[in-house]
This record gives structure tokens, sequence and C-alpha cells, in this order.
């Protein structure tokens, strides 16, 4: 996939996390107004955030990769998918998105622009929930791509609406979403005293998460290369064998498989993973 210019990354990640927090935060103040019934209104927090998750990660995802999440655009710097430079800006891009989408929904509810939250969310309880609620969408996402990149949007919706439930925290996963909601003295928000610790968490958690996808999904035979020296044209077995042509030798034939086709300039060889290099 090919990634639009910086800018319009940075402001496609303002813009999707400032949304997703919008909806956090809005359906969060909506439901707690329509009823006293504590499970209801989280049933009422929790529908429209994996919703809103599914419609930006699948519209956002082709411009910038629909990270919304200092952790995981920290992973995919640790991954070496992007560089820690562009990371921090992504990270500082999440967090302005953020709190903007919380004063938006306080706008839209007649609320104080903002009003730092006096809900407590401490204790080693919260702490473990979060790295747990961290480490799964971290492996949710991991191993979503890895096995079914397309079905992403539909697995992190899916992962966030069942870790509201099962995780003590209802599973913020996000420093961004955690900054911003310490803004919001609502529903959904968490003292900023608390944010320090659900930050910490999310990063255990994230971290976790990448060292088991790392080890779980670990393909030995993608680090195998095929190195081809080429006479008249064409790539030769070892010992001399062409393949298809005469002279040479192949120096080291781990992973060749089958010589896919020739061009002018250089032949393409495909590998026991499925990729496929030209030599020239």
């Amino acid at each position: 996939m090919t990634m639009a210019s910086v800018p319009r990354r940075l402001v496609a990640e303002c813009l999707g996390t400032g949304m997703l927090v919008c909806t956090v935060v809005g359906s969060g103040i909506m439901a707690d107004d329509l009823t006293d019934d504590t499970a209801l209104a989280l049933l009422g927090n929790t529908i429209p955030t994996g919703a809103i998750l599914f419609v930006l990660i699948t519209v956002l995802g082709p411009v910038s990769g629909a990270h919304f999440n200092p952790v995981v655009s920290m992973v995919s710097s640790l991954k070496g998918d992007m560089p820690w430079v562009l990371a921090i800006f992504y990270t500082v891009a999440q967090i302005l998105g953020g709190v903007s989408g919380t004063v938006v929904a306080h706008g839209m509810f007649e609320l104080p622009v903002v009003s730092f939250s006096g809900k407590r969310r401490a204790g080693a309880s919260q702490f473990l929930a979060e790295v747990v609620a961290a480490f799964g969408l971290l492996m949710t996402i991991l191993a979503g791509v890895k096995q079914r990149e397309e079905a992403v949007p539909s697995l992190v919706g899916l992962y966030i609406t069942a870790a509201y439930w099962f995780t003590a925290s209802t599973s913020f996963a996000n420093p961004a979403v955690a900054i911003a909601r310490s803004f919001s003295d609502t529903f959904a928000g968490i003292r900023p005293v608390d944010v320090p610790l659900f930050v910490v968490a999310e990063i255990t958690g994230a971290l976790l998460g990448l060292a088991l996808c790392t080890w779980l999904f670990h393909d030995p035979d993608s680090s195998k290369s095929v190195t081809v020296r080429l006479e008249g044209g064409r790539p030769v077995r070892g010992g001399g064998s062409p393949a298809g042509g005469t002279g040479g030798a192949v120096e080291r034939s781990e992973g060749l498989v089958a010589v896919k086709g020739e061009e002018e300039e250089g032949i393409e060889i495909e590998t026991m993973n499925g990729t496929v290099d030209t030599f020239i």
C-alpha cells in the first residue's frame, strides 16, 4: 500500500483520533443522559466506539495506516515499518486530535470546553486491565495484518467492543485517548493524575504483544535469500547445470523454486516464501 505525503498522513491521524475520541466521549455523554442504568450506558458507549473504529480504519487506513494510537506507531517503528521521527509526529497529531475530539463533543452537548475529570481509575487492577487491553489490541492488529489484512478494520472494532466489557478499565488501550479523556468530566473521563499509570500499562502491553507476535508468527523461510550468478542472461543451478541455459553456477540455492520469467535486462526468481526477486 502506497502512503500519502507526510502532511496528509498527519492530518489523517489527527482527524481519525479526533473522531474516535469524539465518539467515545459523545456517546458516553448521550448514554449517561438517557439512562441511570450503568450497564445500559456502557453498552451505549461500546457500540458506537466499535462501529466508528471500523469506519475510520477502513477510510483512513490507505492514507496513514490508521494508527490513531501512539503505541501502534511505536510498535510500527520498532518493527522497522516507519522512522522514529515520523512516529513522534504521528503521536503529536494523535494527541492534538484526541483533545480536539473531546472539545467538539463537549460543544455538541453544551458542556464547558474543558472540564478535567474527577473519575478515579487507579490501582493494580486498572494497571493490569490496561496491560491486557493494549496487549490484545496489538495482537489483534499484528496477527490480523499477518493472516488477513483486509479484515483488520472489523477485527479491531470487534476486539475493542469485547474489551470494553472484559477489562476492568473498559479498555482505553491508547495513550492519546487516555490523555484526551482526562479533559472530560463525563461518563468516559479519567482523572489526569491516573493517566501516567494508564500510559505505562499501555506501552507495556503493546511491547508484550509485539514480542509474542514476533515469536508466534515467525516464518523461518522469510529470512532466506537466493544469490544467483548469471551467464548469458540465464540462472543456473549448482554444479554448472543450467536452469534452461548454459554456464555459471548458483552460489547459494536455499529457497530456490522456479524461474518465473525472463525479461531483456533480468529474470525473476520465486523463493520458498513466495517472494519474487529480479536479478539483473
